[in-house]
């Protein structure tokens, strides 16, 4: 197989009619490595909406229990790309986020916000760091899937089109981002957990690299201190030389999905997908602050 041949595949592929293939095909064969990072980022970035992520520090399921809760996201998630919304695995990994989510009272609208993350992140990110962009067929069927997902959870008013989901992300966030202290220790927590994947000493490094593909708003909502223009470019540009690199590569011929990656430390001798999860914690039904997200229970979609 030639490394554009894959492409010529979706592109022969209707990305309505056979989103979730498409969308399967992108994930784990094309992109697995820029969609985990995507992914994380995705979700990493809705702690900034102070609601969200103080309800998150309140649970302290990011904060305590914070390498579960990043299995638990990445394994349900993973198993309806890997076997399909109609399978037995889709329909257990449906079920278990919908229960998580009846467990508190959430707004439809910071519901559709995460929603929203998963379809406009990757794309962005796969766009400026993949070792190519997204074709149109991939950005629509990556829409038509979230939006079954969406319907499968009873997401109200989900966004037709990618572009209606890029312009809800991007309303919400600039309503919404702010300070809160409970939100930046669930950040403190996950950049920790990020860096526990590599070597001790590299930590601080690995902090740094982080933060240096954050932006702007992002910093600014955790009161993180911006890195210096030379570290940015670096970091960054590092990243864009991966993906030239992976476009020099021969093309995956195996599937490569999330429960393969080494970033999953959870369950060595195996996991149930009904097993997964949070289940209620006494005494948090929401937060006082009005607008609680799926990020509370980003360890539900998570």
């Amino acid at each position: 197989m030639k490394r554009y041949e894959r492409l010529a595949q979706i592109r022969r592929m209707d990305p309505y009619e056979n989103a979730s293939e498409i969308y399967r095909l992108s994930v784990a064969y094309e992109f697995p490595w820029d969609f985990a990072r995507a992914l994380e980022l995705a979700l990493y970035r809705t702690y900034a909406v102070p609601g969200i992520g103080s309800l998150l520090a309140r649970t302290a399921e990011l904060t305590d229990r914070t390498q579960k809760r990043y299995d638990d996201t990445s394994l349900l998630l993973d198993a309806i790309v890997e076997h399909g919304f109609g399978s037995e695995e889709g329909r257990t990994a449906v079920r278990r986020i919908n229960q998580m989510h009846r467990s508190y009272d959430i707004a439809d609208e910071d519901m559709r916000y995460v929603l929203c993350t998963f379809v406009v992140m990757p794309k962005r990110w796969i766009d400026a760091y993949g070792w190519r962009r997204l074709s149109r067929h991939e950005i629509v069927a990556s829409t038509v899937h979230y939006r079954a997902l969406g319907q499968r959870m009873g997401i109200k008013d989900i966004p037709a089109t990618y572009e209606e989901f890029e312009a809800c992300l991007d309303a919400y966030e600039e309503a919404r981002f702010g300070w809160d202290e409970g939100a930046r220790r669930v950040s403190d927590a996950t950049l920790a957990l990020m860096a526990s994947w590599y070597p001790r000493p590299l930590a601080p490094v690995l902090r740094a690299t982080t933060l240096a593909l954050l932006d702007e708003p992002l910093l600014k909502a955790f009161r993180y201190a911006p890195p210096g223009p030379f570290t940015r470019a670096l970091v960054r540009g590092t990243v864009r030389a991966r993906g030239r690199a992976v476009r020099l590569l021969p093309p995956r011929r195996a599937p490569h999905f999330a429960r393969q990656n080494r970033e999953i430390k959870g369950y060595p001798q195996g996991y149930r997908l009904a097993d997964l999860g949070t289940r209620p914690v006494p005494g948090v039904r929401g937060c006082p602050v009005r607008h609680v997200g799926l990020g509370e229970d980003e360890s539900a979609a998570q």
